[in-house]
């Protein structure tokens, strides 16, 4: 397996020829379209030969029902666990399913051998985490009784295999509520045939400040689930300044601290399948980007001409561009072999359970042949 950087005058013939691989393969692996034009700085994933895995981890990726059913089969042989976003609840612990049919999806996993997990959310009716809900069922035990009880309804009814508690924005007074209320959760599914996990935000010590942080204790929590997701991802996001979605120092930070509470065969490590073009310049409160792509991504690069550059720091692909059209700057940070080559170098060197895709909605395949490359995928 080899990454190559685009040069300047590099075609995909030459390339081929260079390596001794056939056009269409690169061509194939790497999702190029009709002319094959390469834009100076892509990285292009390049296999020749056998696989050597180096272990087998678990790998889960989530999904919302409207999934595009090609899409879902072309990934559910690199998957582990399916995690269908999302089932939401009412204050008094009721399940609100998804809006669209999340059945097929199930059945679908299983002929792959894959498990289907259900995941909850505390989503009020704008759409946005709510945590007066959260508040409301981890400091009811009644109501907690309702929603157990609801979950283990549905998921032996539609064939789930274990759930996955994404609970963000906590209250710092709900921490041990929502601790506890994981525990009796975790205790119930387990005792049904069922395994829990929960995502945890990207944590860098224990007393870190902030909404997303203060409601989750690492360590109590990563002792009584099965295993956690570290939210390794929207250090860039829509409404902040342009940087990387995930730069590899501060992935590395987060995954230093989880393991000082958290053992290594319970975390998998969260990798974003998306990136972000930012509108220049930039004004907090005002700019917002636009979520693209990684395959997308390059397109734009070689439409508007733009050499792709690699912070090093980051290990993250970036590049800028002028719109012709408004005449706008443009500043995009995506990923691309060699961002997620260095976190699979990660999930090796400290011997974590696995990974954890947000989201497998768009198919990025140089991504799932890296995988390959890499590791073998954990089954049923």
């Amino acid at each position: 397996m080899e990454i190559y950087v685009v040069q300047s005058n590099d075609t995909v013939d030459l390339i081929a020829e260079k390596y001794g691989i056939s056009v269409q393969q690169i061509i194939q692996d790497n999702q190029l379209i009709y002319p094959y034009e390469l834009a100076v700085g892509q990285a292009l994933l390049l296999i020749q030969g056998e696989r050597n895995p180096l272990r087998s981890i678990a790998v889960s990726g989530y999904a919302y029902p409207f999934i595009s059913p090609w899409v879902l089969e072309q990934t559910l042989p690199y998957l582990s666990e399916l995690p269908i976003f999302s089932y939401g609840f009412t204050y008094e612990g009721e399940l609100i399913p998804p809006l669209w049919d999340d059945e097929w999806m199930i059945r679908e996993a299983e002929r792959f051998g894959v498990q289907s997990i259900l995941v909850l959310t505390p989503f009020g009716p704008d759409g946005k985490f709510n945590n007066s809900l959260i508040s409301s069922v981890v400091n009811n035990l009644s109501y907690q009784n309702n929603l157990i009880q609801n979950l283990l309804m549905v998921m032996g009814g539609k064939g789930y295999r274990g759930l996955d508690i994404d609970f963000e924005y906590i209250l710092a007074t709900d921490r041990d509520a929502f601790t506890e209320f994981v525990r009796r959760t975790a205790e119930a599914m387990r005792a049904n045939g069922y395994h829990t996990s929960v995502a945890l935000a990207p944590k860098t010590s224990a007393d870190q400040t902030g909404l997303l942080y203060e409601g989750k204790d690492y360590g109590a929590l990563g002792a009584v689930a099965d295993h956690v997701l570290l939210m390794t991802y929207e250090w860039g996001y829509t409404y902040g300044p342009p940087m990387a979605v995930a730069p590899i120092n501060q992935v590395r930070r987060v995954v230093e601290y989880a393991l000082t509470e958290i053992p290594a065969e319970k975390i998998d490590l969260g990798i974003p399948n998306y990136g972000y073009d930012w509108p220049l310049p930039y004004e907090r409160g005002i700019t917002a980007a636009t979520t693209i792509n990684n395959v997308e991504a390059v397109r734009i690069a070689i439409r508007q001409g733009a050499e792709i550059q690699f912070d090093e720091l980051a290990q993250s692909p970036y590049f800028m561009y002028t719109d012709g059209f408004t005449g706008l700057e443009h500043e995009v940070w995506f990923e691309d072999v060699r961002s997620l080559q260095t976190k699979f170098n990660l999930i090796n060197e400290f011997n974590l359970r696995g990974c954890g895709y947000w989201q497998i909605m768009q198919w990025f395949r140089a991504n799932w042949l890296l995988l390959a490359e890499n590791f073998y995928v954990l089954k049923a």
